[in-house]
């Protein structure tokens, strides 16, 4: 099972978190599938699999804010600004732009597909819910992600307009 799924869970963990991290998370990942190999379906073990590097994930996160929560309390800083919404599709593009906008679970579900390639029921299983859950769950997420790309193209409009009404001020249209 490590030969054959170790490479696909590091890249699961490497979408999501830095790559020393996700290398950790998938170490952790197979250590629980040991421990626990009595429950992994033997025709299906991928998206068991996932679903358990989810859970490592949403460990490793949970002490991450932790750890940044405790070392901002000692030095007396605050929570971090947040980057205009301007340098943020500068930087990412489009579409991350708009996935950041989505919640956790609804970026989970269309990475799930999109990113790793799993049909709805793998998915479901990955996500740790029942396929019908997870195929409203998905259609959801699309819808969602389908406005906040026009959010993100408005936003975008609205910041080239001034710089174009400027330009025209000097032309013979004007």
């Amino acid at each position: 099972m490590w030969d054959a799924h170790y490479d696909d869970v590091l890249r699961y963990a490497a979408r999501r978190i830095d790559h020393e991290t996700a290398r950790d998370v998938a170490a952790e990942t197979f250590l629980v599938a040991w421990r626990r190999r009595g429950d992994i379906p033997p025709d299906r073990p991928f998206p068991w699999l996932l679903n358990v590097a989810r859970n490592v994930l949403a460990n490793e996160m949970r002490g991450r804010r932790r750890r940044t929560r405790l070392w901002d309390r000692l030095r007396g800083d605050g929570p971090p600004a947040a980057a205009d919404a301007a340098s943020g599709l500068a930087e990412d593009g489009r579409v991350a732009a708009a996935l950041r906008r989505l919640s956790p679970r609804d970026r989970e579900a269309l990475r799930l597909v999109g990113w790793d390639g799993l049909d709805a029921r793998d998915a479901a299983v990955a996500a740790g819910c029942s396929p019908k859950t997870f195929s409203v769950r998905l259609h959801r997420a699309r819808r969602r992600l389908a406005a906040a790309l026009a959010e993100v193209d408005a936003l975008a409009d609205a910041a080239d307009r001034p710089a174009s009404i400027a330009s025209l001020q000097g032309s013979p249209l004007a």
